[in-house]
């Protein structure tokens, strides 16, 4: 199981949200690129980069640090918010991200979400990010009337890497994974999950580890890492070992 550290950016700083809303930003540095090396540092391969700010408006916002991360960091940049045309994904590419996360075009476009994945087989990860069971779109500002079962069946054939199952009621609160409905998608679906959403320590990646062969990929975790309740070295050796 992988361990993605995140790190999420707004205005080009390293932010995290409570609940996937703006106005509760807490800014954790100034240095995205310094942040990633810090996580390295630490054993990550792996590091999961949002654009905040990219997400709400349907394109980048935070170029520059993202390059700088994916120059920084020598691992496996995977990169998501406001990524919804054929150029973008190609020009993430181009500069080196390792996989794309698309949330909002998946439940729109899906036909573009499945070009992609097809013509960058394990490239395209699908963010479904729930609320209340729902699919949320927009930076999480909408919520949709499809339920997250649903809309992960939708891309079971399309050569997707992986969804990335996010519970937005615990997101950036650090209330504890919602492991029950990670498990319960995997279960439901053909396709890797990736948790995401509220991990407050060591004992969500322990019972994540032992779900691992139920179809949990991994997980992706920020507030506890940025706010020292989880050692990330410990973290990546458990997962490791599962």
């Amino acid at each position: 199981m992988i361990v993605f550290p995140a790190i999420d950016l707004k205005g080009g700083e390293v932010v995290r949200l409570a609940e996937g809303d703006m106005a509760r930003a807490t800014v954790y540095g100034d240095d995205p690129a310094a942040q990633a090396m810090l996580f390295a540092e630490a054993g990550a391969e792996h590091v999961h980069v949002v654009d905040l700010d990219g997400a709400f408006a349907g394109e980048s916002r935070n170029r520059a640090a993202v390059e700088a991360i994916v120059e920084a960091f020598p691992g496996y940049v995977q990169l998501g918010g406001g990524i919804r045309t054929r150029d973008a994904v190609e020009g993430w590419f181009d500069l080196g991200v390792a996989r794309i996360v698309i949330g909002s075009a998946a439940l729109k476009d899906p036909d573009f979400v499945k070009d992609m994945a097809r013509e960058f087989e394990g490239g395209i990860v699908v963010a479904v990010d729930a609320r209340d069971g729902m699919v949320a779109t927009e930076g999480w500002a909408e919520v949709s009337d499809v339920p997250v079962a649903d809309m992960a069946r939708r891309f079971e054939d399309a050569g997707v890497a992986s969804l990335l199952f996010t519970d937005i009621g615990r997101d950036g609160l650090l209330k504890g994974c919602n492991i029950d409905a990670t498990v319960e998608l995997a279960r439901r679906t053909d396709l890797p999950v990736i948790a995401s959403g509220g991990v407050k320590g060591l004992d969500d990646i322990h019972i994540l580890s032992l779900q691992a062969h139920e179809g949990i990929e991994g997980v992706i975790t920020g507030r506890a890492l940025y706010e020292g309740r989880l050692d990330l070295a410990a973290a990546i050796a458990m997962a490791q070992r599962a």
